[in-house]
């Protein structure tokens, strides 16, 4: 039933605005749609991504967004004021961790949401 529709992963945050200049300004996403509770953004291939006003879960990975470059992102990311995190588990070098054939890297929102970076294989393409 749900094989063909769209997933836009959605997070809470606190502040429309700070969010809005966030997704804007630093990670260069596309603003699609804003109403007083909820503001939508365009991503690569057709995705998108939402954030909802609340209170955030923080700590896991809200979502990730898949890339061929993660060195070149990691650098466009920086340069716009995004702080990238470093870990033990999975340990991180350089803000990048190699996880199987992948490789990952992490940043926060201003809410706390963890978003992830991942370069690699995509599991199921073809």
């Amino acid at each position: 039933m749900l094989a063909d529709a769209m997933v836009v992963s959605t997070v809470a945050v606190t502040d429309l605005d700070r969010a809005k200049r966030f997704f804007q300004e630093q990670l260069g996403l596309a603003l699609l749609d804003e109403t007083p509770f909820a503001i939508r953004f365009g991503a690569g291939k057709g995705t998108q991504r939402s954030g909802r006003r609340g209170q955030p879960n923080v700590g896991q990975t809200a979502a990730h967004f898949e890339v061929d470059d993660i060195e070149a992102v990691i650098r466009e990311l920086t340069s716009r004021g995004v702080t990238l995190e470093e870990y033990e588990t999975p340990k991180t070098t350089n803000f990048i961790a190699q996880i199987g054939p992948a490789r990952g890297a992490w940043f926060k929102d201003p809410d706390g949401n963890v978003f992830g970076l991942r370069d690699g294989p995509i599991p199921g393409a073809t």
